[in-house]
């Protein structure tokens, strides 16, 4: 990182730019140690590797949320659908406490996590490294579990600043 030239441009440029890149869009859950649940939305979860089943994302180093969830170890990722736009907003808020999931319908994942009951699909992981990357740190988890749960709706994309659905017609 030490040889990184001196950028020509702004973050908000930098912003601009990425954001005509269609990301999907997760919300990842667990529970704090005293069992509260916890939650954060991510644009940037991807499969990893194959062998071993790896999944991770990046997560703004500002967050309060996401220390919670790393002391506990284990997180799940839920696929957020189309239909889903609040939640996807309500989570992008950053919270240390269960008060974005006041009035939700959840089950827990075999993890212990918090699960939206219409995700699209949720993924188990247990946290196996954190880097710091520049301004972010980027989460790698072993996935334990997986779940097919509610492919009626399309999953969500986060697109120039708006959420939008997946569908792509064959």
């Amino acid at each position: 990182m030490s040889n990184a030239a001196t950028p020509t441009f702004d973050s908000k440029v930098f912003r601009s730019v990425f954001g005509h890149l269609p990301t999907g869009v997760v919300v990842i859950t667990s529970t704090s140690q005293s069992s509260e649940p916890l939650g954060i939305t991510i644009g940037s979860f991807a499969s990893i590797s194959l062998e071993p089943p790896l999944a991770g994302f990046f997560i703004g180093r500002s967050s309060r949320t996401w220390p919670l969830i790393a002391a506990r170890g284990t997180f799940t990722a839920n696929v957020l659908s189309a239909a889903q736009t609040e939640l996807c907003w309500r989570f992008a808020k950053d919270a240390t406490d269960g008060s974005r999931f006041t009035g939700l319908q959840l089950e827990t994942s075999a993890n212990g996590s918090p699960v939206l009951v219409d995700a699209v699909v949720t993924v188990d992981c247990t946290v196996l490294t954190t880097n710091a990357v520049g301004d972010h740190d980027l989460v790698v988890g072993a996935v334990t579990d997986l779940q097919v749960r509610n492919t009626a709706q399309p999953s969500m994309v986060f697109y120039k600043g708006k959420t939008g659905d997946a569908r792509i017609d064959s």
